[in-house]
């Protein structure tokens, strides 16, 4: 099993951000904050990378509550990541998935949540590409 969840799109990096934000508000989600990464590197002074790379940071308050409540160290995986990036020039947007972290817990109800959470992270990818 892939720990990744990754797709292609023709939009650009902005054009998918804004759609993944519009998708995500639909299902009780929200982008809590977004690193520009290669913006970042180089305010830093690293210029070897140049390529458009963005993370999102995203959340559903009830569900975050939910696992936190049932294992505190859910925290460490949370919030969620979507990275919207560009290689070989094509836009791709990725994401762990959340089973593949959760499953390091060994917590079937977890798992079966993450699952839950997976889907529609998954279902917004789709759409925003």
């Amino acid at each position: 099993m892939d720990f990744h969840y990754t797709v292609l799109t023709t939009k650009t990096i902005d054009e998918v951000i804004e759609s993944i934000e519009k998708n995500l508000k639909e299902n009780k989600f929200g982008v809590l904050w977004q690193l520009n990464l290669t913006e970042t590197l180089q305010k830093k002074g690293v210029n070897s990378y140049q390529k458009p790379y963005r993370i999102l940071e995203v959340c559903n308050p009830v569900e975050a509550a939910r696992v936190l409540a049932h294992n505190p160290l859910v925290g460490y995986f949370l919030p969620c990541k979507i990275a919207v990036y560009e290689e070989e020039g094509q836009t791709k947007i990725g994401l762990p998935k959340p089973t593949a972290m959760i499953g390091l817990l060994n917590d079937d109800e977890l798992v079966g949540i993450a699952k839950e959470i997976e889907e529609i992270l998954i279902d917004v990818l789709e759409k925003s590409k």
